[in-house]
């Protein structure tokens, strides 16, 4: 390139000028290239954190919003269109899905604290059943006897168990007979099933 000061002209040969045109083209390539450069190819976490925070309408870290931001190490590919759901009816997760190129992940949500279960209500009292009032128990001398038509039989034995006024019992009477039922009247006093009066 030859230039005359003086005039303000310059003149520049085809092969010179050739070379400038080389060099801004590669500037311009360079100068357009540069901003995808910086932006990536990957998706910007922080947009995703935003958007996140958009969709749960509570900041990052508070309850209902994201329990922490998307991790800054995922390489996803970047997306045009983003897509948030629920994960499921309780809002514990949201789903973040792009279509084109297909890829998806859950950002946890910070739940509310759950209540305690009320306690359960009282269940009615039962009674304890009493312990009966034993007239005769176990190893006590019992008179067993039965009283009808003007006679009365009576036979001894010892009570082979408990029994409360009114209740059946066992009696062991001497001789080679099993124990045979009697029913219980007061201490010391029983008589044969069908004969109480």
């Amino acid at each position: 390139m030859i230039c005359r000061p003086a005039t303000g002209i310059c003149r520049v040969n085809a092969h010179a000028m050739e070379g400038m045109m080389m060099r801004l083209g590669i500037l311009a390539l360079l100068a357009a290239a540069t901003p995808s450069i910086a932006q990536g190819p990957f998706q910007d976490t922080a947009a995703l954190d935003r958007a996140v925070a958009d969709f749960t309408g509570r900041p990052l870290g508070s309850e209902g919003g994201a329990r922490a931001p998307v991790d800054a190490r995922l390489k996803l590919a970047t997306c045009s269109t983003l897509m948030m759901k629920w994960r499921q009816d309780n809002h514990d997760a949201v789903v973040i899905s792009c279509a084109n190129p297909e890829w998806r992940i859950f950002v946890p949500v910070v739940m509310a604290p759950v209540a305690a279960a009320p306690a359960p209500a009282p269940s009615p009292v039962t009674p304890v059943a009493a312990k009966p009032d034993y007239v005769i128990k176990r190893g006590d001398p019992v008179s067993v006897e039965v009283n009808t038509n003007g006679f009365a039989v009576t036979r001894d034995g010892i009570a082979m168990t408990d029994a409360a006024a009114g209740a059946r019992l066992l009696v062991d009477v001497a001789g080679p007979k099993k124990p045979i039922q009697a029913i219980a009247l007061e201490a010391g006093r029983a008589t044969l099933p069908g004969y109480v009066r």
